[in-house]
């Protein structure tokens, strides 16, 4: 029989495929009466080129926080309505190495993935590719619609 999750991590960026990884997240937390934490990340590598950094980014920098924290915040009322208390997360980093040094915490991450493939996967990487190569948990990707 399987050992029931007791922390769950589950990241978003706002994402419609976050937003659906998150309601499964809470479900799954739900049930398995399950601790959970909401994390999401303002990526601050892209604020970064060789140059340094731009000055157009870091004008912007306080609305990618204030997103951040709004991402956390709803998927805190969503597990809130299902009586769950969810803590929030907002860090500041490049975000699948966040979410790995986070994942020492818990038993499971739930996240979800854009689903890019071929040049677009290769240039951009995936952050839920290397969230699951490097997590220190299982990690639960969930694909959105488009994705399937």
């Amino acid at each position: 029989m399987m050992k029931p999750f007791e922390r769950i991590l589950i990241a978003t960026d706002g994402s419609d495929n976050a937003k659906a990884a998150a309601t499964q997240g809470l479900a799954l937390a739900k049930l398995m009466e399950a601790d959970v934490t909401v994390v999401s990340v303002v990526d601050i590598g892209e604020l970064y080129t060789r140059k340094g950094l731009r000055r157009a980014d870091v004008d912007n920098y306080p609305l990618l926080e204030e997103e951040a924290s709004a991402n956390v915040e709803q998927v805190g009322k969503e597990g809130e309505a299902m009586g769950l208390v969810v803590k929030k997360i907002v860090r500041k980093g490049v975000p699948a190495n966040e979410i790995v040094a986070v994942s020492k915490d818990y038993d499971l991450i739930v996240m979800g993935t854009l689903g890019r493939t071929g040049l677009s996967h290769f240039l951009v990487g995936s952050v839920a590719e290397k969230v699951v190569r490097f997590a220190s948990c299982p990690v639960l990707i969930i694909r959105g619609e488009k994705d399937a």
